[in-house]
């Protein structure tokens, strides 16, 4: 357990600016805007004429008052989207490069020689693609998200509307990013297929990592359109293209699972309506019930197995 701790501690020294600083930045900008705009809030109602018009103090009451509360406290986490789109793309390229770029720069040679076996290595780079990045961003994403809160909160404080004792007391504001942290081994098991074929190619590639990991799904789906439409072979390019390329590619990115899966979030069809963020994570868990998010963990695990074993022969690249 200690070997595997100071192992991800490496990763995170050698990825410390695309792991971190990278999400950090986008959060800070994304909040600096925000400001922004708060700050300069002058002429946000429009006229009927369509001319803007600076707008009057006005006070939320009843109803509306208590949707308007219940709806900041459930999707105030949408704040972070950006950033946990941006990781999908800091995982894709961390493991990208995992294996190839020790080979590259000859620091495999050093690593090989102290006590630590390539099954350690490879999966404390697994955990740090699927856990401890989407953590780290996931942190970010919440303080973003939770500064955004209070920024529309004070907004709508100086036009005459305090929900700041509301908003405090909805148990929505406190469950929001328990659920989103409860989707994590959600979001192990589903991008466990592209993080296994990343590591493969990159274990396997001596140059053009990218072409191949890309570029070899992409270049199978063209032949096989091609194979379906020229030469009428009853192969179904259309599966191929969702069920196959898109699991190597995109499974990395937060919440395609219910792309992949095609759930349906459908709340108006509910005799009940549920809050939006409690109907996304009991749809998100009811994917297991897909035996292509078994088939996808399967084969991630063997091409992790794969990954392991070329790295144990491989001493250069």
């Amino acid at each position: 357990m200690k070997t595997m701790k100071w192992l991800i501690k490496r990763e995170m020294w050698e990825h410390k600016g695309m792991l971190v600083w990278a999400p950090t930045v986008i959060a800070a900008l994304i909040a600096v805007l925000a400001l922004v705009a708060a700050t300069f809030d002058k002429n946000i109602s429009i006229n009927g004429d369509g001319s803007p018009s600076q707008m009057m103090s006005v006070t939320l009451e009843g109803k509306v008052r208590t949707q308007v509360v219940e709806t900041m406290a459930q999707a105030y986490m949408a704040s972070a989207a950006p950033v946990l789109l941006v990781l999908g793309v800091l995982v894709f390229f961390y493991c990208l490069g995992a294996l190839h770029d020790e080979r590259r720069d000859r620091s495999l040679l050093f690593w090989k020689s102290l006590p630590v076996s390539d099954s350690m290595t490879v999966l404390s780079k697994v955990l740090l693609a699927a856990v401890v990045a989407p953590l780290i961003t996931l942190g970010i994403g919440f303080v973003l998200s939770l500064l955004i809160l209070l920024i529309g909160a004070v907004l709508l404080l100086t036009h005459g509307t305090n929900v700041f004792g509301e908003l405090f007391l909805t148990p929505d504001l406190y469950l929001t990013p328990l659920r989103m942290l409860g989707l994590l081994p959600l979001y192990v098991m589903w991008a466990l297929p592209t993080v296994g074929w990343l590591l493969m190619v990159s274990s396997m590639a001596r140059s053009k990592v990218f072409l191949w990991a890309v570029g070899t799904p992409l270049v199978t789906a063209l032949l096989l359109l091609w194979a379906e439409k020229a030469m009428h072979i009853g192969i179904n390019s259309a599966w191929f293209v969702s069920n196959i390329v898109s699991r190597l590619l995109l499974s990395v990115v937060p919440g395609a699972w219910l792309l992949f899966d095609e759930a349906h979030i459908a709340m108006d069809h509910a005799p009940r309506r549920l809050p939006v963020p409690q109907t996304i994570f009991s749809e998100s868990w009811a994917t297991l019930g897909n035996a292509n998010v078994w088939i996808g963990v399967a084969a991630g695990v063997a091409m992790i197995a794969v990954a392991i074993w070329m790295r144990r022969r491989r001493e250069e690249g």
